[in-house]
């Protein structure tokens, strides 16, 4: 993997440096999964501590997944690496292939093990890999389940909302059928 792709550390921050506004949003891992809450810095850094929308980013402490950034310009935090690929390496592909890593690795670890995903580790992964246009290929028909995958979950949390409402109004009785008094 390590022929293939270069994987950039973000940069870690002093609490002083991580302020409440700013210039720019500091992206953690948090951000990508449970935590709403943003800092910001008005550190100017050089250009691979920033990612912009489409940069490939992989969280790698704890929680840790590959994810493509669609985001305003931010500084992403020392435990999220940029993926740099190299041009034989197709991005859709390489999220994929990043994805099913991580299920794996997931599959074999027990209990509440916290996993880190070590830099040397990842450079040193095996991959068999097509040629660009089968990469775009498999990429591309992956990509197209997973946004399939998502509106289902949409229209999955819709129903949710409105089996959730019936049952307040059914069962407080501010809704009735006209046959039950």
């Amino acid at each position: 993997m390590g022929e293939l792709a270069e994987f950039i550390n973000g940069r870690a921050y002093k609490q002083d440096e991580l302020l409440a506004s700013g210039k720019y949003p500091v992206l953690r891992v948090g951000n990508f999964y449970t935590n709403d809450k943003w800092y910001y810095s008005n550190l100017e850094l050089p250009e691979k501590y920033y990612a912009e929308e489409g940069d490939l980013l992989y969280t790698w402490s704890a929680t840790f997944g590959p994810h493509i950034w669609i985001g305003p310009k931010v500084i992403y935090h020392y435990h999220i690496w940029k993926v740099a690929l190299k041009n034989i390496f197709e991005k859709d592909f390489a999220l994929q292939f990043f994805e099913a890593d991580r299920v794996r690795l997931l599959n074999s670890t027990n209990g509440s093990t916290m996993i880190h995903v070590t830099k040397k580790d990842m450079e040193s992964k095996g991959i068999l890999l097509p040629d660009v246009y089968e990469q775009r290929t498999i990429g591309d028909l992956l990509k197209r389940v997973d946004h399939l995958i998502a509106a289902t979950q949409h229209k999955i949390d819709a129903f949710e909302q409105i089996k959730k409402a019936l049952l307040q109004h059914l069962f407080d009785q501010s809704w009735r059928f006209k046959e039950y008094s």
